[in-house]
C-alpha cells in the first residue's frame, strides 16, 4: 500500500496495516489495552439512527494534530466484540491482506498518529441496504489533514450496523483505500449516489 492511502479508513490502512502488516500489536511494540468491562453510555443523538452513528464515527476521529480524541465517545459507538478491519496490498505488492483490530487496538495505534498529524475524515457518498435490525452501508470517505485541504486519500468504509430495539451499534467497519489501480466505481461517488 502506498503512503498516500490514509483514513479511519485511509489513515488506518497506513498506520495499522502498512506499519506492521503481518504482526500482532504486541509484536509491533504496541501495548494493547484491556477492553473496558462496560461499554460507556452513548449520547442518545449519536446512536439514534444509522445516519447519526455514521456521522458520530467520522466526527470522533477527526481533529487537528495534537487534539485528544474523545475515546469514551468512540468506545460508546461499538457493540462489544466489534472489529475494525483495514485492507490493502500485502508487503510483496501481489494480492491483498486484511487485519482485524478491536476498538482498543485502534485507539492504541491511532493516538500517536493523531498527536502528530491533523486528520479529518468525512463521508462524501453512501449506499445503504437494510433488513430489519441490520444495516450494511458502503460509505465513501475523503481524508484531509485540514478541513480546507484537498483530500489526500479516499476509499470506502463498509459499515455493518445493528439495532437492538433501543439504539444503533457499529458491529464492523471494513475498509479499503482507493489506489490508482483500484479506483472507486462511479456508483459510489457523490455525483451519482448520495
Amino acid at each position: 500500500m502506498g503512503l498516500r492511502m490514509c483514513s479511519m479508513a485511509a489513515f488506518l490502512t497506513l498506520a495499522l496495516a502498512c506499519a506492521h502488516p503481518s504482526g500482532t500489536p504486541e509484536q509491533a511494540g504496541v501495548q494493547t489495552p484491556t477492553a473496558p468491562q462496560v461499554t460507556p453510555t452513548a449520547k442518545a443523538a449519536d446512536v439514534a439512527s444509522p445516519d447519526a452513528i455514521l456521522a458520530a464515527t467520522y466526527d470522533v476521529i477527526s481533529g487537528p494534530a495534537g487534539q485528544p480524541r474523545d475515546w469514551e465517545r468512540f468506545r460508546s459507538l461499538f457493540l462489544p466484540g466489534a472489529r475494525l478491519i483495514p485492507t490493502g496490498r500485502n508487503e510483496k505488492g501481489s494480492g491483498f491482506v486484511a487485519h482485524t483490530y478491536t476498538p482498543e487496538e485502534y485507539i492504541a495505534r491511532a493516538t500517536p498518529f493523531f498527536q502528530k498529524e491533523g486528520f479529518f475524515e468525512k463521508e462524501s457518498s453512501r449506499r445503504t441496504e437494510r433488513y430489519c435490525n441490520l444495516v450494511q452501508a458502503f460509505s465513501t470517505y475523503e481524508s484531509r489533514h485540514r478541513p480546507e485541504d484537498q483530500p489526500f486519500a479516499r476509499g470506502i468504509n463498509s459499515f455493518q450496523l445493528f439495532f437492538d430495539g433501543t439504539r444503533w451499534w457499529v458491529v464492523t467497519i471494513f475498509w479499503q483505500a482507493e489506489t490508482p489501480d483500484t479506483p472507486i466505481p462511479n456508483e459510489f461517488l457523490p455525483t451519482v449516489n448520495k
